[in-house]
């Protein structure tokens, strides 16, 4: 059974050239030969050749074995880890050995024996591909840490709303069925992906987030599936994809509405699929993931506008959990603010800070249009400049709400506002703002009509 090794051999001699090609062609998948030296750069980038079987004298005459030495140390500069093996006579041994020294994986000696050669070339097969699953290791743990050492933070609440998505979480952690988060910018969509994943047999394996909008669209292919060395201009070394490392484990594709539709058929091939191949190469990668998506879009009005594929909709929304803006849980405000403030007083060293009874009041009245983020952020400013243990509604320096009228409004100004504040409440969803009006959808309409809104 043949080898899955890919075999370059570079000498001057013609006739070993040819006999190391018959002798290696019925051991090895790929066997290629060079009688120019200067060709074997060029040609070992172009195909990353798992072993070189290497020449130590290419000139006529020369027997110092420098020019074996220089091509070694050119192909170590482009691969660090490259297999290189020389081709030596008897009376060049020590010169081999040199060799070794400088980075050469081992040496032969012409005659060679046709059972021996054949033996060490799989042996250093075995050590090239035990090297670069190290390497590929030692990557994906730089991956991994970067995204396990990032602070975890609670998800929180005791609303009645909050204990519903509770409930749903509950149900779902358990299954491997994918979900689809909605929900306004700063909900806490991430948070909740996090806890589907610590309550899931998966937990003890990563959970990788990946914003699909921020990542261009000439690197979609290699920063989602990964690239193999060599696979274009810049690609020096192997790179493993975020899909391949969230193996195992859980996949979190953030702010999915954003993707193009030019890009969303390849996720849909890979979800259908389930398997990736990289940039470069030719084998698929099964994959074994927990898909989590979020957008803070309408993923229907996404579908109506031609936006988003039904398709790629319906393979990721088995089950649809929709996270309400922080000002329709106004119960909850306390809570979550009074635990970032354990967290930044400890952070900054400022324990034993608390909120006076006005700064309650103005965290519980105030819209939060950046939800639970920003209340994040207000808290951990406020602690870094407060002077005293109490922090005041000053200390938040939160945007202040437009001063009233001083003249009376007519009842159709006060109409049309609360239609408009009801369109913004519910995202111009008809139903649920006519439904906080206590009109008809009917009715509503007839009312947006009128007042052109």
């Amino acid at each position: 059974m043949k080898s899955k090794g890919k075999i370059l051999i570079a000498d001057d001699d013609k006739n070993i050239l040819k006999s190391l090609s018959i002798l290696l062609d019925n051991e090895f998948d790929t066997v290629d030969t060079l009688s120019n030296p200067n060709l074997i750069i060029s040609q070992y980038q172009k195909d990353n050749y798992d072993i070189v079987l290497l020449d130590m004298n290419f000139s006529a005459g020369l027997n110092t074995g420098n020019e074996g030495i220089y091509w070694l140390n050119e192909i170590l500069k482009i691969d660090k880890n490259a297999t290189v093996i020389f081709i030596t006579a008897y009376g060049d041994v020590n010169l081999a050995v040199k060799a070794m020294k400088q980075g050469a994986t081992d040496f032969i000696i012409k005659p060679w024996n046709n059972e021996k050669l054949i033996h060490t070339l799989q042996s250093a097969l075995k050590i090239r591909e035990s090297q670069l699953k190290i390497d590929k290791l030692s990557k994906d743990n730089e991956s991994l840490s970067s995204e396990i050492n990032k602070p975890n933070e609670e998800f929180i609440g005791t609303s009645a709303a909050m204990k519903e998505i509770f409930s749903v979480i509950d149900k779902v952690a358990a299954t491997d069925a994918s979900v689809l988060i909605t929900g306004e910018n700063g909900t806490g969509k991430e948070l909740i992906t996090k806890e589907i994943h610590r309550r899931s047999a998966r937990k003890s394996k990563p959970m990788i987030t990946i914003d699909m909008g921020s990542i261009p669209e000439s690197l979609f292919e290699t920063e989602l599936f990964g690239h193999t060395k060599g696979a274009f201009t810049d690609a020096k070394e192997d790179k493993t994809g975020r899909f391949e490392i969230a193996n195992g484990g859980t996949l979190f594709l953030d702010e999915i509405g954003n993707l193009p539709v030019s890009l969303q058929s390849k996720i849909l091939t890979v979800l259908q699929k389930q398997e990736i191949v990289p940039v470069g190469a030719n084998k698929p990668i099964p994959l074994d993931i927990r898909l989590i998506t979020a957008t803070n879009k309408n993923p229907e009005e996404l579908i109506q506008k031609g936006l988003f594929r039904e398709d790629l909709f319906y393979r990721i929304n088995t089950v649809q959990i929709q996270l309400p803006p922080l000002r329709k849980r106004k119960e909850d405000i306390l809570e979550i603010a009074e635990y970032y403030l354990r967290i930044f007083a400890t952070k900054y060293e400022k324990q034993g800070v608390k909120f006076s009874n006005q700064a309650i009041n103005t965290l519980q009245q105030y819209h939060w249009p950046g939800n639970i983020r920003e209340l994040k952020h207000t808290i951990e400013k406020a602690v870094i400049l407060c002077t005293d243990n109490f922090l005041e509604p000053d200390d938040f320096m939160l945007k202040q709400k437009p001063k009233k009228q001083e003249w009376p409004l007519k009842f159709e100004e006060i109409e049309k506002m609360a239609i408009v504040r009801a369109l913004e409440n519910n995202e111009r969803k008809m139903t649920e703002a006519a439904k906080e009006l206590g009109l008809t959808r009917q009715t509503l309409y007839n009312k947006i009509k009128k007042y052109n809104i």
